[in-house]
């Protein structure tokens, strides 16, 4: 289950982390500060400075076991414009929509890394593009707290008072999930095409440039 990293898998494995999680909780808030909630913004988490957002323990915890998190931005839902449960699905979807984007770029990026000819830097832009696209995945699973049931929960018609409820064992609910090892393959079998459209982007990038 413990992943022990060689300092250059912490080395190129670092950057990617810090990118991942810092734009992933910049977006929330960006997205919630626009629809009239400003409580990340006078939380000092509208920035892209990883120290408003990375948590230490979270970050270990992707290094030696796979997963892990970053501070949850606040938001204060009755702050949010318009109909709530519609603004709120839309800074849930900010997150994930954000790390999509990331590994996209960084699929348009490799071919110019490529052939700067770094093995740690190509290294890195790999990293990234598989972290981005991992936590993009991972924070959709509609489990609370994940982003992916606050978007269920505004699909979905009626008061959705489930996920008052699962909010309550959510946490409990998923680490279980995760250390029963039965969303592993789930999550494999989910990212695989994705990242096989990304290495499709990267190849077509490094002909570009090559």
């Amino acid at each position: 289950m413990f992943n022990f990293p060689t300092p250059y898998d912490i080395g190129t494995l670092l950057p990617a982390i810090v990118i991942g999680l810092t734009f992933h909780e910049y977006a929330h808030g960006w997205v919630a500060d626009k629809l009239g909630d400003p409580t990340a913004r006078y939380a000092g988490r509208l920035t892209i400075n990883p120290v408003a957002h990375v948590d230490p323990i979270g970050m270990l915890m992707l290094f030696f076991v796979g997963f892990g998190w970053a501070k949850p931005v606040p938001v204060t839902p009755y702050k949010l414009t318009g109909n709530m449960r519609r603004s709120l699905m839309l800074v849930s979807v900010a997150g994930p929509a954000t790390n999509f984007i990331i590994a996209v770029l960084a699929s348009l990026m490799f071919g110019y890394i490529a052939t700067l000819g770094s093995a740690p830097l190509i290294d890195i832009m790999r990293k990234v593009i598989v972290i981005n696209v991992a936590l993009a995945i991972f924070n959709l699973l509609p489990v609370p707290p994940l982003d992916g049931s606050k978007i269920l929960a505004g699909i979905l018609p009626g008061e959705q008072r489930w996920l008052g409820y699962m909010e309550q064992y959510g946490a409990i609910i998923l680490l279980l999930l995760l250390f029963t090892g039965i969303l592993t393959p789930i999550l494999r079998a989910i990212m695989s095409p994705i990242i096989g459209i990304m290495n499709s982007i990267s190849q077509f990038s490094s002909s570009i440039f090559f």
